[in-house]
Formats: structure tokens, sequence, C-alpha cells
């Protein structure tokens, strides 16, 4: 797995967009969340031809954290079938690299 991932999700409204986003750092599986949009998504779904507008989640994790980011937008998505995709990091600025661990690094016990 690659150490760092770029997960790609859309959502329906603005509103499931930001409570995914919130779910998602507050529960530290992703670091940082950015909602682009309006998007207008032309698909095929049971069998027809489809165009909705939709909102755009980048999010950025560690790849040991994306199954926990799956879950986690599975839970708070409204869609049957949600796009998640994840897109490996192949590099970047090393310091940002280190804070998205540290940020997806689960946070010790309090006391």
């Amino acid at each position: 797995m690659t150490p760092y991932v770029e997960v790609h999700v859309t959502a329906g409204t603005r509103e499931e967009a930001e409570r995914i986003c919130d779910a998602a750092v507050r529960g530290r599986v992703a670091a940082c969340a950015q909602i682009a949009g309006p998007i207008v998504s032309v698909y095929r779904w049971a069998g027809e031809v489809r165009r909705d507008e939709e909102f755009l989640i980048l999010m950025k994790t560690g790849g040991d954290r994306l199954d926990d980011l799956v879950s986690v937008v599975r839970a708070e998505h409204s869609y049957e079938t949600p796009e998640i995709v994840a897109v490996p990091i192949e590099g970047g600025l090393a310091d940002y690299l280190t804070w998205i661990t540290a940020e997806t690094t689960e946070a010790p016990p309090a006391g």
C-alpha cells in the first residue's frame, strides 16, 4: 500500500459533503478535506444515463488508514454505492506528508 493517498468522494449536497468531511477529520481518518463544487456528474445508474449536480470531496490520509476512512464515508453517506476512489500520492513536500501521518494517527488516551 502507498504510504499516502488522496481519496475522492462525491456527495449530493454541500451539507452532506461537509458532514462527511467533519466526521473524517474529527475521527482522524483524514488529515484534511476539501470540498469543490458544485460539479456536474454524468454516469450510468440502473440502466439510465443520469446527470446530477454533486460536490467533490478530496481527502488526504495514510494508506494504513484507508479502510477506516472508507468505513466513515460509508456510514455518513446517503448513496447506496458512493464513489470512494483512492489515488496514490507519489511524492510531495516532506513536512506536509509528515503532517498527514501525525493527523491520522489515533490520539493517545487522555490522562
